[in-house]
């Protein structure tokens, strides 16, 4: 790794957050925020776009990216990126402890929505727009619009782009990576834009619908409200709601080539298929399991089990209901939807859909190996055969995934009140999820956590949106050497 060219991509990053948390402060000034909010956010602005521009002075040069640089310059440039967008809650006394504000930050960026904020009806507007904007810059990735609109990056820009989309496989769009960028934040901000006016419609003011709007699409579930979605009692937000975070939960690729005619792209993607088919059962089996035992009207049922079988699954982490009250299966089964997530290429987190098939498919194949030994089987998804290197991969990916859970839970199990808090928390940071069960559940928060428990899962957090690979492999010794 090169220290200069990865601090001076960071320093594009920086820019970034600084120029966000601008556009807050002009919100803040707007909405009539307390004059210390004001002062907060114009002053983390200045701080960040400072030390932005003295890294960007001190790194000038031709940039070239190895892969070792692009790993680095996506693990630092995240924490970087917390670090600078901590600020505003520290300066402006909304959060007081250091730790609690990073934790808030990574929560926004890896689109977790797990939160130490108790009364947000009291948080200043400007704070809450910069709580949102935050996981909407981190759903589609900031280093991704940083690939975008940098056009010197080239083939460092396909570096950075690997390291950060989510999935075992990245869709070119292009034969360029920075169009294939390019196009992916189009489309987010186009669809972004759609439920806003659809949440507007639905009696949202343009501060709420932007908010949410952007902790959908983002599948980040952060709300402006203590409640969440809950406090707007509308069956109508709740249906434009479910609607995109299933949108948010599937790959964006599949929406481009849908948009340019091709729709039929959904029926022929075998883990789109999987994903529609495992949503929609969820689903109806939460609904199943609630009605009459919580719910007494079917409409009941299928309204909280859709809504919250849905935000789980996407990894969204809005609520409507108490789930923590629900029949232990169905808060088993929505443990489960924890480590599913999303598919590939969208902006949902969990081990995702994709990995779950092939899964399910090299068992299915060992299976058929047991019976006929010496037949060749390939694993395919679709028409496509994959190679042994991907599975591998992925089949790797699942018991690193399953060994951090593991001992994650054992280490918070140390500051946590019982066992099913400390395990749902690290699934549901882990996953990027955000409400857990116990005493982090649907209308709990993160505040009673220690510090010190904060800190792993906020490690977890980091670890879940990179999709582990990408920070575990600076701890190998050979990425350090020349």
């Amino acid at each position: 790794m090169r220290p200069r060219p990865v601090l001076h991509l960071i320093s594009y990053t920086l820019a970034f957050i600084a120029l966000g948390e601008g556009i807050c402060w002009l919100i803040s000034r707007l909405s009539g925020d307390p004059a210390q909010t004001q002062w907060a956010l114009a002053l983390s602005a200045g701080m960040v776009l400072g030390i932005a521009f003295l890294m960007w002075s001190l790194t000038r040069g031709r940039i070239t990216l190895s892969r070792r640089d692009g790993f680095a310059i996506v693990t630092f440039g995240w924490v970087a990126a917390t670090v600078a967008g901590a600020f505003p809650y520290l300066l402006s006394g909304v959060i007081s402890h250091p730790v609690s504000a990073l934790f808030e930050t990574m929560s926004g960026f890896t689109t977790t929505g797990a939160s130490v904020l108790t009364d947000l009806e009291f948080v200043p507007r400007g704070i809450l727009f910069w709580r949102s904007m935050t996981q909407w810059l981190g759903g589609m990735g900031v280093l991704v619009l940083c690939v975008a609109i940098l056009p010197f990056l080239g083939v460092g820009g396909m570096r950075i782009y690997h390291a950060e989309i989510p999935g075992p496989s990245k869709d070119r769009l292009t034969p360029r990576i920075a169009s294939t960028a390019k196009l992916l934040w189009g489309l987010y901000v186009m669809l972004s834009l759609a439920q806003t006016v659809l949440l507007m419609t639905g009696g949202m003011d343009w501060f709420d619908a932007s908010c949410h709007t952007f902790t959908t699409m983002s599948t980040g579930g952060f709300s402006t409200r203590t409640a969440s979605i809950a406090a707007f009692n509308s069956a109508y937000i709740e249906t434009v709601i479910i609607v995109f975070m299933f949108l948010a939960g599937a790959n964006f690729a599949l929406h481009y080539r849908a948009l340019r005619g091709k729709p039929q792209v959904f029926a022929r993607d075998p883990e789109f298929r999987f994903y529609a088919v495992l949503w929609l059962g969820s689903c109806l089996v939460l609904s199943a399991n609630v009605w009459g035992e919580v719910y007494p009207g079917i409409g009941q049922a299928l309204r909280a089990g859709f809504f919250q079988g849905t935000s789980i699954m996407t990894t969204t982490g809005y609520v409507t209901q108490d789930f923590n009250v629900w029949p232990n299966a169905s808060r088993l089964l929505l443990v489960l939807l924890m480590f599913v997530g999303g598919c590939g290429g969208s902006t949902g987190g969990g081990i995702k859909v994709v990995r779950f098939l092939v899964v399910l498919k090299k068992i299915a194949r060992e299976l058929g190996r047991t019976m006929h030994p010496r037949t060749i089987m390939r694993i395919k998804l679709g028409r496509q055969s994959l190679e042994e290197s991907t599975v591998s991969n992925i089949t790797g990916f699942f018991v690193i995934y399953v060994a951090i859970f593991a001992l994650a839970s054992l280490v918070m199990a140390l500051f946590t009140p019982d066992l099913v808090t400390a395990a749902s928390s690290v699934a549901a940071t882990l996953g990027n999820i955000g409400p857990g069960l116990g005493a982090v559940g649907a209308v709990e928060t993160y505040a009673s956590i220690p510090a010190t428990g904060q800190v792993i899962l906020t490690i977890c957090m980091l670890l879940g949106r990179l999709e582990l690979y990408t920070v575990l492999v600076l701890l190998h010794r050979g990425f350090w050497k020349r």
